[in-house]
């Protein structure tokens, strides 16, 4: 196992309702009191290869929309010579890995368990993480893992929706985050963003406008989850961001 070290057991404030937080706030001025700011979400991204949906997440974290809402725990995979890992301990992160290699998957989730148990984490968040995951670490964060899919779940479920698209020639796909259950690309839709895909003659292009949806996508649903703009019964449907030529990534 390869594990910066943990982070100080020094935490902020604990997250409050809204209401809960005005009634609190109005309660310090009345005191002549400055209130507090509402804690971060903590958040362990989770990523397999390059990871560049989560170089997308901690841009916003540092620079973006999620400033004032989240903060990256660590960044763990389970292959230790990721390259995504290198990029998030170049941006600031704290990393993690364990490879599973010789383990059953259950014992390897419950291994993977204790390591992110140490950051007192809020959400999980898959962003490339090739792994299915098992019920032991689904249940330990049951209704706080958060996974993006390239395709609408109720129409391919699993690898290579990207190919899928492509194949059948599709005009449109769809980029769907949702939170994960013990099924395969199953769980409750949080968010989904169409993506157009007339023109895309090449499977590298259907890649490339794809990606551009997930990393807007992603960072855009954490923040109305956090808000609490959306929720699983009630999932928010964005509109389509105008197509960017000069981005040419091609892997999550």
């Amino acid at each position: 196992m390869s594990q910066t070290p943990s982070p100080s057991e020094n935490r902020p404030t604990p997250f409050l309702p809204e209401g809960t937080r005005s009634e609190q706030t109005r309660g310090l001025e009345r005191e002549g009191e400055q209130p507090s700011a509402p804690r971060k979400q903590r958040l362990a991204i989770l990523l397999s290869g390059r990871g560049s949906n989560m170089v997308a997440l901690v841009d916003s974290v540092q620079m973006g929309a999620l400033r004032e809402l989240a903060e990256v725990a660590v960044v763990f995979s389970n292959n230790p010579d990721a390259p995504g890992l290198a990029t998030a301990a170049a941006l600031g992160c704290q990393t993690a890995s364990l490879a599973p290699a010789g383990r059953k998957r259950a014992d390897y989730d419950a291994a993977v368990v204790q390591i992110l148990r140490e950051y007192e984490l809020d959400y999980l968040v898959l962003a490339g993480y090739m792994r299915i995951l098992s019920p032991v670490l689904v249940r330990a964060y049951a209704g706080r893992i958060l996974n993006i899919h390239p395709a609408d779940t109720h129409q391919h479920q699993g690898l290579h929706a990207y190919e899928w698209a492509f194949e059948n020639k599709l005009p449109e796909t769809k980029i769907t985050v949702h939170l994960v259950d013990e099924g395969l690309d199953t769980g409750p839709v949080l968010a989904q963003r169409p993506v157009d895909l007339r023109g895309a003659n090449t499977l590298s292009e259907v890649e490339r406008r794809g990606l551009l949806v997930e990393h807007e996508l992603y960072a855009d649903t954490l923040v109305r989850l956090f808000r609490g703009q959306i929720s699983p019964s009630t999932p928010a449907s964005c509109p389509a961001a105008p197509p960017d030529n000069r981005q040419l990534t091609t892997e999550n």
